[in-house]
């Protein structure tokens, strides 16, 4: 609302009062400033409104109460009716979240109702409160509401009405996969992958046990078979998805609620720099601003001059205690609220008396005393026992120790019981008082000692009951001296993290406070008072035990006990005593209201005063006016109603004044929601929906100087049209945080500064920690306290009001009122809003997803803020305060750190993270001049190659000619050194089960040659699997099919426990490769033409398979020469990690080349032992295996790594017992042994492992090395005397197998940090160790002799230079020499293998890595003193996600999943459609599934800027892997969207 003209205001004000204009006639509408004219503001003022003869009953909590913000929210939430939600509802296993048992969950009526909140259920009748004319039932409107609202989904299927289709009034096609590009405002889909073809179900394959490393093709699609062809049924498809899988449909259906236009997109207003993340969002030119003049400081009235005001507060109680000692001080009640005694004035002043004598003198001897004055000490005491507590207040007083009230600790793990034990800390209290009663029933040790609570001091504790007090002697007399400015005692605050602080308050601020509200409430000596509030502090404190004292009063004190038993017993005893003054919360008000049927005959009509303490609370008044319509009839004077505001540092703030009998109540503003949101004072005449309606707490205190200031940033006075933090200067306050000058002065010592930052005096204010105004005649209106203030995007909201909204969506059979907590977590640069509620146990799944998913849509409807997070969690399961209220930071620190526990989850983060950078415009690619290049340099760096050692001239040439062949080298071996051992197999239990010298592998070799050629028929030339499990047989059969002129493919034999996975990706490659026969062992045989098998392959069509167990002695009439080394020596089969299978084809010049490459670079020859532990099948593991030993001669000790399974130290006891210099692993093996054996080194030391003599430990892989891993390795066997520089890794690829490996020459692999978010723009950029966001990367081990690497732009096919990011290029004599393919797809063969760049160097031939990678210089030099050119490998180009425009490895999102939470085992992520699917290994109770949702949320958002889509809470051991360790993506994507993951949660993000 912007100014407003005096007619316009006139005509306004007309339209507001119209409905009350009988009533309003006397209301006196003056505005805030005396000029109506120049001030803009305008608070709009309603009368009271007409009470309603008939109220529907029902059971509500008026702390959040309102009639009027029902029917908004019923209001807002019929406009999203229209537009039915489909949101996919999370999939659950049933199995999961057994809800609490019944006896936990107290009943609905009797729940544990939080301390400032009104009832057990707040709105449930709330609609029929809309009835004023009560038709009909409340139930029958309830039930319409549930039916209306049925937009509710089934668990199992899919979504009523999701149907996959958004709903035309966005004309926006039928959703198709296809037409998903403006799903996301700011979201880049790669088209490729939403089209791609359905997988074949050869797949659909039950979760394999992670024992069971199993290659699984996922999407198997053969390199030059189309997919199309490839024989196996495909299934229907929608746009690419598997139609019968309800994942999909969910996915779809998320994918349309996110479609939907929301508000217009924030995105636009967000620039984003390359390299920093976010910009600050530009202001919305309509953001209201505030217009009024500065405000002017607001004094209260003077305080009065009484002429017998005591010097001290003790001096009060001495003088009653003397002159008054049988007038009733205090009287307490028992648990059924009747009264139990009462404590006389005479009694307290003795007791305190003998107190305070005991204290100082009886605890300690004369010369060293225990306490001395200004002494902290803790009082302990129950609030069912006000007596006890009276007493040792004033001893203390007396005794002039400083008593320092707290609560009393029920358990060791009471929630913020270490914030208390700081308190006490910081107070330095030693010394605690407590009753009997109260000190037996404090948690013991079992030796009976008083338990040390967690982060308490040492304490010791002093029981006060009046048997163990001594009387003082004749001649002591306490010192009572004139009130000083010396701490009278110390009252605990919890800030909103959490943190316990303690406000000290002066004797003399004690004193002035006590005659400030004698003065404002008119305090009578010899008054009845009834207190229900805590007397420990805060009002019941100041009212119910000083100010009482001061004036002679009688207080009837009101436990919380009684109160829950009997919640009428504060009326009845306003009523038994005729009580003048009523001192109540909101929630005494509500629970009262409630229970007000029982009784007739109450009056109220003694009460002249009615103090709400938390008046503060925007909410109570519609508590208040519900109170005052139940009991007007019974007494209560509409006027007698006192709400007061307050805080711990300022004490009472303002309160009203009752006013005089007949006159009219003070008004109350109605304020536009949206303007309280940017801090100014609106006028809501417009949207009824989002209004807020507050009542004054009256006039500030006497005696006080009140501003309001901004919140945050200097204390700048505010306009008169905006919402500041009130500050205070008053005597009557308190004066520190005690022992914590810091935070002090920031709080109790600021000075109000003008516009111009000049402050506007020397007077200190304190800052209350409420958010309000000062309306007309100086009235103050409070809207919220900084505590409940979340500010997001730079818009604050109040989280009682997001309560109050979540409270009034019907129905709410799903949560308990009183408890729901609602705080914000900063992730992202800003702050997201979460709210966390307790469910009942008989709320089902789906009332309870349809009522959060309404929540959602109220508060995006009312307060224009995304929810974050909605959590809710089992009954009774939310920390909470000592009087039964929500502990708030307690649960935020448990939902941050993952032990909340909840067992219904949902997660907005799409429709509230609105300042994401915007996706990055892909340039397109051209050959520009940047890129010219000019001698070796490209953009004026040097290229970016580097190449291993010369592989050099062969002197001796007769050794070459034996050697062009394997087949040779082996029979050359056989002859000239028959006896040699060339390999050695182990089995568990470290013992040689099988050893192959060179006569006896070549005469092996022999036997199956003469088998294949007899039994096989077979030609030359003709492809032969071999299916062995890793052993020599394995070694001997591959070189029996060299002899016979045959191609071997060896293939990983199928896991005879897991068939049905296994099988038929043996059966994929057969039938691929078109072998003419299977080399197998007869147990394989079985296997394969079992039943078993036959369930998951036809068995009829297998291939001739010969069993090569028990083979006759013959040899071949002769071996086979191939007629030149170009021909084709073997095949080698291996499954991608994206799912792809395909096959390479070694030459003989190849194989040849290779291994004497790796001869070179690890110094083999015959004399040396190598131990290899890690699979036979493909790559460089194949060649180390089965051809390396061959070729050089070294002895290799073979460890089949499923040994490793029943005996964990194998390999490294191995490698201790033969003292092995050289050893080769995989990524598998290196993880067993770092998970399984870190903690035993001590027993491994015990057995004389030893690994100071390996030199260098290789892993072989085909990934980016896993530094993490051999870095643990590396740290945990040190202790085994492993040397530190000992771990290395390998890198090969499809299209070389051995491009890197760490010999013994060259340099120690180095390793650099590189900046991520760089990394996500396809560049490098160096950074520091442990810089933010930095990703450390190592070398992966120097190159092959003949090897050359460049690293290429795959886009330009052009050079880069040094150190950028770019696709890995190989030119080398060990090549493969192109894919396996039956048809012959020349195309992708010239593109993978025989590649030329684009310009520099067009003529040299090389074949394309798929890896991404970047070459640095480094200061190291190699073997011939040239600087050292370090090749790091990032990641594979297959694998990386396309999102927002920006590339992501896979793995760098897992590592920061993994780190989210301790129960996660490991973590796989993969992309559909444009959605980020994370799926999450559960190593913890299933209890704990459903804190990883929102972790992995924050974690991903923080670290890698991107929106996770779906959570998928999986048991361990659901992310396959293959045997070289790594993780099969796809193939999980694959059973995800198949269904067949059995997942315990799948969290779909909205």
């Amino acid at each position: 609302m912007g100014d407003i003209t005096q007619k316009g205001y006139e005509k306004k004000r007309a339209k507001l009062l119209a409905p009350f204009v009988p009533q309003t006639q006397n209301v006196d509408v003056s505005i805030l400033s005396t000029d109506s004219t120049s001030s803009p503001i305008t608070i709009p003022i309603a009368a009271p409104r007409q009470h309603r003869a008939h109220r529907s009953g029902g059971t509500r909590d008026d702390r959040y109460r309102s009639d009027i913000h029902t029917e908004a929210v019923q209001a807002a939430l019929a406009r999203h009716k229209e537009e039915k939600m489909a949101l996919p509802m999370p999939t659950k296993r049933r199995s999961a979240f057994v809800q609490s048992p019944a006896e936990n969950c107290t009943p609905p009526d009797t729940s544990s109702a939080s301390e400032d909140e009104g009832s057990l259920r707040r709105r449930q009748a709330a609609i029929s409160a809309m009835l004023a004319q009560n038709l009909q039932s409340p139930e029958y409107w309830i039930n319409r509401s549930v039916q209306g609202s049925s937009t509710s989904s089934s668990a199992s299927s899919t979504l009523s009405h999701g149907d996959g289709k958004t709903h035309n009034h966005n004309n926006h096609s039928q959703g198709q996969t296809s037409a998903l590009a403006d799903v996301l405002a700011h979201t880049r889909i790669d088209t490729n992958s939403s089209s791609g073809s359905v997988p074949p179900d050869v797949t659909s394959t039950a979760p394999q046990d992670r024992n069971s490393r199993v290659d699984l093709p996922a999407n198997i699609a053969v390199k030059g078979i189309s997919r199309g062809q490839s024989r196996s049924s495909m299934m229907d498809t929608a746009g690419g998805v598997p139609a019968h899988s309800r994942v999909s449909t969910k996915i779809q259906q998320l994918l349309n609620t996110l479609k939907r236009p929301k508000r217009p997109p924030l995105s636009e207003f967000f620039l984003d720099d390359s390299e920093e993340i976010v910009e600050v969002p530009q202001p919305d030119p309509n953001t209201p601003r505030p217009e009024g003049r500065q405000i002017i400081p607001v004094k209260g009235e003077p305080l009065g001059v009484v002429s017998n005001w005591p010097p001290a507060l003790q001096a009060a109680l001495a003088r009653w205690g003397a002159t008054q000692a049988k007038s009733p001080a205090l009287t307490a009640l028992d648990i059924t609220g009747k009264p139990l005694y009462t404590l006389t004035y005479g009694k307290l002043w003795s007791r305190s008396l003998k107190l305070a004598y005991t204290l100082l003198n009886k605890l300690g001897t004369k010369n060293e005393p225990v306490l001395k004055p200004g002494d902290r000490v803790a009082l302990v005491y129950p609030n069912s026992d006000p007596g006890m507590f009276w007493v040792a207040f004033y001893g203390c007083l007396l005794a002039e120790v400083i008593p320092v009230p707290i609560e009393v600790p029920l358990s060791r793990k009471d929630a913020g019981s270490q914030q208390i034990g700081f308190l006490l800390g910081s107070c330095g209290v030693g010394l605690a008082l407590t009753s009997e009663v109260c000190l037996k029933g404090l948690p013991k040790t079992p030796n009976g000692e008083i338990m040390q609570f967690k982060g308490w001091p040492r304490l010791k504790w002093v029981v006060t009951d009046t048997k163990y007090l001594t009387k003082p002697s004749k001649d002591w007399q306490p010192h009572i001296p004139t009130a000083n400015t010396d701490t009278a005692y110390i009252e605990y605050k919890a800030s909103k993290e959490g943190t316990v602080m303690g406000v000290a308050v002066s004797k003399i601020s004690m004193l002035t406070h006590c005659q400030a509200l004698t003065q404002a409430c008119n305090y009578c000596e010899g008054e009845t008072l009834v207190n229900v509030l805590d007397f420990k502090k805060d009002s019941g404190l100041w009212h119910g035990v000083l100010t009482s004292v001061m004036n002679r009063i009688h207080t009837i004190s009101v436990p919380y006990a009684v109160m829950k038993a009997c919640p009428l017993s504060w009326v009845q005893r306003v009523h038994v005593h005729k009580a003048r003054v009523a001192l109540v919360k909101c929630r005494d008000l509500h629970w009262a209201m409630m229970a007000h049927r029982d009784q007739k005959d109450t009056n109220l009509s003694s009460l002249r005063m009615l103090i709400v303490a938390d008046g503060a609370n925007p909410w109570s008044v519609s508590s208040c006016d519900a109170f005052l319509n139940v009991f007007q009839s019974h007494g209560l004077k509409p006027e007698m109603i006192c709400p007061c505001a307050s805080s711990p540092e300022a004490m009472t703030v303002a309160i009203r004044r009752p006013g005089a009998p007949g006159t009219p109540l003070p008004a109350r503003a109605i304020l536009s929601m949206a303007g309280l949101s940017h801090g100014v004072i609106r006028v809501n005449t417009e949207d009824k929906n989002s209004a807020l309606t507050v009542q004054d707490v009256g006039h500030v205190m006497p005696g006080a100087l009140m501003c309001i200031v901004k919140p945050d940033g200097p204390p700048m006075l505010c306009k008169t049209d905006e919402i500041g933090e009130i500050v205070l200067n008053s005597r009557a306050g308190g004066t520190m945080y005690y022992g914590l000058p810091g935070v002090t002065k920031n709080t109790f010592e600021v000075i109000p500064v003008n516009s111009g930052g000049t402050p506007i005096g020397d007077v200190p204010f304190t800052r209350t920690g409420l958010l309000g105004f000062v309306g007309p005649g100086s009235l103050v209106f409070v809207v919220g306290k900084i505590e409940g203030l979340l500010s997001v995007s730079g818009r604050r909201h109040n989280a009682d009001d997001l309560v109050a909204t979540a409270l009034a969506v019907e129905p709410v059979k799903t949560v308990y009122r009183g408890r729901i907590a609602v705080f914000s977590v900063t992730v992202f640069y800003d702050e997201r809003v979460v709210i966390v509620a307790e469910q009942r146990p008989d709320a089902n799944e789906e009332d309870s997803f349809q009522w959060m998913s309404r929540v959602l849509q109220a508060i995006d409807s009312i307060h224009q803020v995304g929810l974050y997070c909605l959590a809710l969690v089992p009954a009774n399961t939310l920390p909470k305060t000592p009087l039964g209220g929500i502990h708030v930071s307690e649960t935020k620190h448990h939902f941050l750190e993952g032990s909340l526990h909840p067992c219904n989850i949902l997660m907005c983060p799409h429709t509230c993270v609105t300042n994401l950078p915007k996706p990055r415009q892909k340039q397109p690619v051209g050959v520009g001049p940047a890129s010219i290049m000019v001698g070796n340099l490209v953009a004026g760096k040097r290229i970016a190659q580097a190449s291993g050692r010369d592989l050099g001239l062969i002197d001796d040439q007769e050794q070459s000619r034996k050697h062009q062949f394997l087949s040779e080298a082996l029979q050359w071996r056989a002859q000239t050194d028959p006896d040699h051992v060339l390999y050695m197999l182990l089995n568990a239990k470290g013992v040689a089960v099988s050893t192959a010298t060179c006569s006896q592998l070549h005469k092996r070799a022999e036997k199956i040659t003469a088998a294949l050629l007899e039994r096989g028929g077979i030609n030359t030339g003709d492809n032969v699997v071999l299916l062995y499990p890793p052993g020599i047989d394995l070694i001997a059969s591959f070189y029996g099919c060299l002899y016979a002129g045959c191609i071997p493919v060896t293939v990983r034999p199928p896991h005879p426990q897991n068939l049905s996975a296994t099988l038929p990706t043996v059966r994929m490659i057969i039938d691929v490769s078109k072998a003419a026969c299977i080399l197998t062992t007869q147990t394989l045989m079985k296997t394969l033409r079992s039943k078993e098998a036959a369930a998951s392959v036809n068995v009829k069509t297998w291939p001739n398979i010969i069993d090569t167990d028990d083979l006759p002695r013959k040899r071949p009439a002769s071996i086979y020469k191939p007629p030149t080394a170009e021909m084709l020596a073997y095949l080698d089969f291996s499954v991608s990690t994206t799912g792809m299978l395909t096959g390479v084809k070694m030459s003989h010049s190849a194989v040849n080349a290779l291994c004497r490459s790796i001869k070179l670079q690890c110094e083999l020859y015959s004399s040396r032992q190598i131990a290899i532990c890690m699979d036979p099948y493909c790559g460089l593991g194949f060649v180390l295996w089965c051809l390396s030993s061959v070729y050089s001669g070294h002895q290799s000790i073979l460890i089949p790594p499923m040994e490793l399974e029943t005996s964990l130290p194998l390999w490294l006891s191995t490698l201790s017992q033969y003292k092995i210099r050289d050893t080769f692993c995989s990524y598998s093996v290196m993880e067993l042994c770092t998970k399984g054996l870190g903690t035993q080194t001590e027993a491994l030391k015990a057995r004389n492992v030893n690994l100071s003599c390996v030199r260098s430990c290789v892993v072989i892989a085909e990934e980016r090395p896993r530094l993490a891993l051999t870095q643990s390795f590396s740290k945990l066997f040190k202790d085994l005397g492993l040397s530190p520089r000992a771990v290395s890794t390998a890198f090969g690829s499809r299209v070389n197998l051995a491009i890197c490996l760490q010999g013994t020459a060259g340099p120690d692999p180095s390793t650099v940090y590189v900046d991520m978010k760089s990394l996500r723009h396809d560049r490098v950029r160096l950074v520091e160790r442990g810089a933010p966001q930095s990703l450390p990367l190592m070398e992966s081990g120097t190159m092959l002799p003949g090897v050359r690497v460049i690293i290429v732009n795959p886009e330009t096919k052009g050079p880069l230079g040094d150190s950028h990011l770019g696709e890995i290029w190989v030119n080398s004599p060990h090549n493969a020499s192109g894919y396996y393919t039956i048809y012959g797809e020349e195309s992708l063969q010239a593109d993978h293998f025989n590649t030329r760049l684009s310009f520099g160097d067009t003529e040299t031939l090389w074949a394309r890595t798929g890896y991404l990678g970047f070459v640095k210089r480094t200061e190291l030099l190699d073997a011939s003193g040239d600087r050292h050119d370090a090749l790091f490998v990032v990641g594979s180009l297959d694998e990386t996600l396309e999102l927002r425009g920006l590339r992501y490895h896979p793995i760098d999102i897992e590592t920061s999943v993994s780190r989210a939470h301790r129960s996660i085992a490991e973590s796989a992520v993969f992309t559909w459609t444009n959605l980020l699917v994370v799926v999450v290994e559960l190593s913890g109770s299933e209890q704990e599934a459903l804190d990883l949702v929102p972790l992995v949320t924050n974690v991903v958002l923080k670290e890698h800027h991107l929106i996770v889509g779906v959570v998928v809470i999986v048991d361990p051991g659901v992310i396959p892997i293959n045997s070289r360790g790594e993780k099969q993506r796809m193939h999980l994507r694959d059973s995800f969207l198949a269904d067949q993951l059995d997942p315990i949660y799948v969290a779909y993000n909205m």
